[in-house]
Parts: structure tokens; C-alpha cells; sequence
């Protein structure tokens, strides 16, 4: 079985959505791969407090949930052309932190 990438720091990550003392699984999907749940919910804080002026570890944190949102196929319903669209600051960076974990992907296969 194999673990998306960052999955177990996206379990952290993820608690922010959560009340305190709650956990979110990690789950198996279908082709034996495990993600951690929450990451969309994540995501969408953390655009927000990008989007209201925060930098650093909001965009580590982006950026760690990117493997995650490809293999749940946020990018095949939403595809990066229309994340990096728009005035949205944050929207825009996901995409661009995606666009950018896809060709780190292709160079090295």
C-alpha cells in the first residue's frame, strides 16, 4: 500500500478544519493508495488566509496538499488552466504550485 505524497504531514495540516481533539482518517482509495481526508477543506482555509495577506507556512502548506488534490482529481473536474484564471490570489496559486508539481512529475518519469 502507498501513501500519497505528504499524506502523514497533511494529517496535521488538516486538523485546522477540525474541533480541537478530533482526527481525520487517512483513507484507501480504490487502486490501494492512502490520502488524507480533509485536504480540500484544508485547502480552501488556507486560500482564504492567503488570500487575506498570510505567506510562509500558509503556502507550505498549499503546496504539501497538491499530490493529494491530483490523486482525489480535483485538476481532472477543475483543471489548472482555470485555477491560475481569475482575480483570486489563492485560487491562482494552487494553480501555479500545481502546474508546477505536474512538470516536476513528467520530468522525472
Amino acid at each position: 500500500m502507498s501513501h500519497v505524497e505528504h499524506t502523514e504531514a497533511l494529517s496535521a495540516v488538516n486538523r485546522k478544519v477540525i474541533a480541537d481533539g478530533e482526527t481525520l482518517p487517512a483513507v484507501k482509495l480504490r487502486d490501494g493508495s492512502m490520502v488524507q481526508t480533509g485536504t480540500v477543506a484544508a485547502m480552501l482555509v488556507n486560500i482564504a488566509a492567503y488570500n487575506q495577506g498570510e505567506r510562509g507556512e500558509v503556502v507550505r502548506q498549499l503546496e504539501l496538499a497538491v499530490p493529494t488534490l491530483f490523486k482525489v482529481g480535483l485538476f481532472d473536474l477543475f483543471p489548472i488552466e482555470e485555477w491560475r484564471k481569475g482575480d483570486n490570489p489563492g485560487r491562482r496559486l494552487v494553480g501555479e504550485l500545481a502546474q508546477d508539481w505536474q512538470t516536476r512529475q513528467t520530468e522525472n518519469t
